[in-house]
């Protein structure tokens, strides 16, 4: 007898601990990280973060993304917030701009801090990694500079089902502006490449090989391209293998802590006296010219170097920037437009949606960017007109954020050169043919 309920005690205990585990395995995703809850019921408020580069190769790209999120989650909430509660933002994650902690990262948002949406990430092949964790928990992800082509590829194939998309254009359009400045404005006809080896890299270095064979020019190691470890800390061997060739200049595909060792290197060689560097977005930061360092007469290596990034050209940029100077003073940096916008893009959809959630999210946010609707800039103004059961149209900062099926946005082209002085400065814009 006391065998027996020995039995029925420990079957129901085991009876029990099924139903708990059940019960959470309802709550979470596949790998722990929290879905929509157990009870379903949608948050009553929304909560979004980031997941941005505050540490390694992009730092110096990271942090205006960083310190735009909270500006717009600021004036969201002056104007009475999303669906009638202020919007939570949780502090950002540090990507590192790696992929192990950007998909640890990824995880932290969903599990832990039960984000719906995420403004994230820049490096393309931690934005790769984040997406696997964030589609899989129904968590939308829009990266303010992530430009790989293949994610156009990947959602074409389903892979993301809506829940992926970027205010940034892909390098489809960034590496034929690349090209073009550098054959039609610089009179460049044989260009070498030497590239970061991660999805960013390769992808733009594919891109530009293309377009500017297509313009008529050569490119010195198209069949054997120099591509670079991140994790490398000795360049010699790749840079002399970019120069070997004699070329008109190297198109350097870079982050910038490494890619500023790369100039190092290379002027350190008596290489890049003659042959200049075009470089890409991912080596655009402040501080540049002071990485690659000074000549023994005191002039700025990296002086005259021509580079090509995004542009900001939204009807909403005047409006950011006073908001941005007036409260960080200083000027407009690189990027923040594009995270500001992916930051406003979350929070509308979610209004029009009716839904803090990342499916509610999900559902709108194409709506929202493109015609028809009201076309407004205001993100206050958005929201009213939201609540009021109106359509509507955003224009952002970055531009007028048109999104495609495939999350992608079209865009212009600020040309970059470092001048005498060691500053960064912006001389003109090209625009590549649409392809």
């Amino acid at each position: 007898m006391v065998s027996r309920l020995k039995q029925l005690t420990v079957a129901g205990m085991a009876l029990s601990l099924s139903l708990t585990t059940i019960a959470c395995q309802e709550a979470e995703g596949p790998d722990g990280q929290a879905t929509s809850g157990a009870a379903g019921e949608a948050p009553k408020e929304l909560k979004i973060g980031s997941l941005l580069p505050a540490t390694g190769d992009l730092s110096a790209l990271g942090a205006p993304m960083i310190a735009s999120v909270p500006l717009l989650v600021d004036k969201v909430n002056t104007c009475g917030g999303v669906n009638g509660a202020p919007v939570k933002l949780v502090a950002n994650v540090d990507d590192q701009t790696n992929e192990a902690a950007g998909t640890e990262g990824m995880k932290r948002l969903v599990s832990v801090d039960k984000v719906a949406g995420v403004v994230g990430s820049f490096a393309s092949s931690v934005s790769s990694a984040a997406l696997t964790v964030a589609v899989r928990n129904k968590v939308m992800l829009v990266s303010p500079g992530s430009t790989n082509p293949k994610f156009t590829d990947r959602a074409k194939a389903g892979e993301f089902k809506g829940y992926w998309t970027r205010t940034a254009p892909s390098d489809t359009y960034q590496a034929p502006a690349l090209a073009k400045l550098a054959y039609e404005k610089g009179g460049l006809r044989k260009v070498a490449v030497l590239s970061i080896n991660n999805d960013y890299g390769v992808g733009f270095e594919k891109e530009f090989i293309k377009a500017f064979k297509a313009l008529g020019g050569t490119i010195t190691n198209e069949d054997k391209p120099v591509r670079y470890d991140p994790k490398a800390t000795t360049f010699r061997t790749e840079v002399a293998e970019a120069f070997k060739g004699k070329p008109d200049a190297v198109a350097g595909i870079m982050y910038g802590e490494t890619g500023s060792q790369i100039m190092k290197t290379a002027f350190e060689q008596g290489l890049s006296k003659d042959i200049p560097f075009l470089l890409t977005d991912g080596m655009y930061a402040g501080d540049l010219a002071d990485k690659v360092g000074k000549t023994s007469d005191g002039k700025y290596i990296a002086a005259g170097a021509l580079g090509t990034i995004p542009g900001s050209t939204g009807t909403a940029l005047k409006d950011f920037s006073k908001i941005w100077e007036d409260k960080l003073k200083k000027p407009v940096e690189a990027y923040a437009p594009h995270a500001w916008d992916a930051a406003a893009l979350l929070v509308l959809a979610a209004e029009a949606a009716k839904l803090n959630t990342g499916e509610g999210i999900q559902s709108k946010i194409r709506e929202i960017a493109n015609a028809p609707g009201e076309e407004v800039s205001d993100v206050c103004q958005a929201l009213k007109l939201l609540k009021d059961g109106k359509e509507i149209n955003y224009q952002g900062a970055s531009g007028n954020v048109d999104i495609n099926a495939q999350g992608d946005v079209l865009g212009s082209y600020d040309i970059w050169t470092i001048n005498d002085s060691g500053k960064i400065e912006t001389i003109g814009n090209v625009t590549p043919e649409s392809n």
